[in-house]
């Protein structure tokens, strides 16, 4: 269906390379739409690559957990940019979406994925009462976009904890 994406995020120029691999897997597995979400770290040299890869490259702002004191206790400073993907629900043009982290890399075709229900994802190995954020199906919408950005302001913490 054409209102069905595949969606990644690029928060600089590392993971623009992997959103490169990953988008290229798609290509070869996949004929739904292929989005890139990036920050303004991407570079517009980068940017001009990910656009040859991508039906879509949307630039978006970051959204930073703040939480180095948890950050620091897993040593995974770089996860606090992980809520940048929370903007994948502000994709309103398509009515299901499947979330892949940029250093994933599809080796079949996973459509099958677009008749899982929201939200779904597998649970974290390190955080089973989590779920793990590098793949998920999801309905895009601006509401559940608005609810997220006021847990997570509330809520504080990735984790569920409160702080």
């Amino acid at each position: 269906m054409a209102d069905h994406a595949f969606v990644t995020l690029a928060t600089n120029d590392s993971y623009a390379k992997g959103a490169l691999v990953l988008g290229s897997s798609l290509q070869k597995n996949t004929s739904k739409k292929l989005v890139v979400l990036i920050t303004p770290q991407v570079s517009d040299s980068m940017r001009k690559v990910l656009e040859k890869v991508y039906d879509v490259v949307r630039v978006v702002d970051v959204l930073d957990s703040e939480d180095s004191a948890h950050l620091a206790l897993m040593e995974r400073p770089e996860l606090g940019v992980t809520l940048t993907k929370l903007h994948c629900w502000t994709l309103i043009e398509y009515t299901k979406c499947v979330f892949l982290d940029a250093d994933t890399m599809v080796l079949q075709n996973i459509d099958d994925l677009f008749e899982r229900e929201e939200l779904s994802a597998a649970p974290d190995p390190g955080w089973p009462d989590c779920f793990n954020s590098g793949v998920f199906v999801y309905r895009p919408s601006i509401e559940t976009y608005n609810q997220l950005l006021r847990l997570a302001s509330e809520k504080g913490s990735f984790d569920g904890k409160q702080n």
